[in-house]
């Protein structure tokens, strides 16, 4: 008998890897061996489990973002780290998982957009004010500017053309998308180990 989390962890695997709506209940009850009946034990519905997965994703996301929190002290390299981190859970995302969320499982998405206003408005915002006042960052930055701007629905820039994950690597992209935004606001004198 399998249980609720080993069906779980095949769920998000599947629904992040072919989507949330068209992976189907009958594709994983076979990629598990099992009957659906098996899954509707554990969940009223496919909605409900996708809002798990999401919920599990989540949580397991948030997780990595404290221990780089507690671990790295530099606030512009916690950013760095944390975006390299999304970029190597993103990697394996089908562009249709988030925007099959969007369409088809409000309630998923609304956990996901909680999170990524969290991460963006309360994480990210506040690292950059703290480079801000320890005179990493230019004074005269709008931080909440700069996070709408830069980081604010950067999965849905990245996913809108399906072959940068597949053409550039995660180093380019992370160049790209972050490290290069960061020096450009960044004081003469500062620098960190991405920097150079």
């Amino acid at each position: 008998m399998i249980s609720k989390e080993e069906l779980l962890q095949c769920s998000m695997a599947s629904f992040t890897a072919f989507g949330s709506k068209r992976f189907t209940m009958d594709e994983l009850a076979q990629t598990l061996g099992i009957s659906k009946k098996t899954i509707y034990k554990f969940y009223n519905s496919k909605e409900e489990l996708v809002v798990e997965s999401v919920v599990c994703l989540v949580n397991a996301f948030k997780e990595k973002i404290n221990l780089i929190l507690k671990d790295e002290q530099d606030p512009l390299s916690c950013i760095i780290l944390i975006y390299k981190k999304g970029f190597e859970s993103l990697m394996y995302f089908k562009p249709s998982f988030i925007f099959g969320l969007k369409k088809y499982y409000p309630e998923a998405f609304h956990v996901f957009e909680d999170f990524r206003q969290d991460i963006v408005f309360n994480t990210i915002q506040k690292l950059l004010q703290q480079a801000q006042e320890q005179n990493i960052i230019k004074t005269n930055v709008n931080m909440q500017l700069f996070c709408e701007l830069y980081f604010n629905r950067f999965e849905e820039m990245a996913f809108k053309n399906d072959k940068l994950f597949s053409t550039y690597s995660q180093a380019e992209l992370l160049n790209h998308f972050v490290i290069f935004n960061l020096k450009g606001i960044s004081n003469s004198h500062y620098t960190n180990y991405f920097f150079s």
